[in-house]
């Protein structure tokens, strides 16, 4: 089961951060639900919209994960869903279980560096310990957006208990060894448009283990970035 990053997976993934990163900055819409038609609808009339997007060749010895996700979130302002993404020490509060513990390390104007322990679980559990790079970026009064990129996952052994440790970056089961993404909010007449570019970096999937990894490898980013909008949404229903 132990899997170690290589310097070339890495590369070939860093690469792609770029592209993704240029693809965004020429997009043709701020929202890219309203490249095709008929989406924003389906988020404004409650559908959390979750698609992958495949890449064309994934890095050697890994699997690039990549997928986009729209929500609509009624008769909030945006000042209130900013508020609520970029209070971190609450974070383990909004989007648990998934995420076990969260802190602010530091803060400056629009720039932040947190702390987030996340729980991947499915059929086999996983703890991390993750440190993030977050950069949020106002475009006119209705439109923000930012980038969160990973500074370090660590695979966390024996978690809460007297002998926990954290492995080396890049060691361990390599379910998760890059996690970035790109958040786009759109304030509305009657509420905000929240949408996530969520990308990952995982091992691939061993010869004779695709039942008992692919569940894991494959659909837990799918469904960590259906939850963090659905979340996200509910969280600010609630107030």
């Amino acid at each position: 089961m132990a899997a170690e990053l290589q310097p070339a997976t890495e590369r070939s993934y860093r690469n792609y951060i770029a592209q993704t990163e240029k693809t965004l900055a020429g997009r043709a819409h701020f929202l890219l639900i309203d490249s095709a038609a008929g989406r924003r609808e389906r988020a404004g009339n409650g559908e959390v919209f979750v698609e992958e997007r495949r890449p064309r060749q994934d890095p050697p010895g890994g699997l690039i994960h990549h997928w986009e996700g729209s929500v609509f979130i009624p008769a909030v302002p945006l000042t209130r869903v900013l508020e609520l993404v970029q209070k971190y020490d609450n974070h383990k509060n909004v989007y648990g279980p998934e995420v076990m513990d969260s802190q602010t390390l530091e803060h400056n104007g629009n720039d932040f560096r947190i702390r987030l322990r996340l729980l991947k679980k499915k059929i086999l559990t996983v703890v991390l310990e993750t440190e993030h790079e977050v950069r949020y970026r106002p475009i006119d009064a209705t439109r923000w957006e930012s980038q969160s990129h990973t500074t370090r996952i660590s695979e966390v052994e024996h978690p809460g208990s007297p002998n926990e440790r954290l492995r080396p970056p890049g060691t361990g089961h390599g379910f998760v060894w890059r996690m970035d993404t790109f958040w786009r909010f759109l304030e509305a007449d009657v509420g905000v448009f929240v949408e996530c570019t969520s990308i990952s970096l995982s091992r691939n999937i061993p010869l004779g283990m695709t039942r008992l990894i692919r569940p894991i490898i494959a659909e837990l980013p799918e469904e960590s970035l259906r939850n963090v909008l659905r979340q996200t949404r509910d969280a600010l229903r609630s107030r």
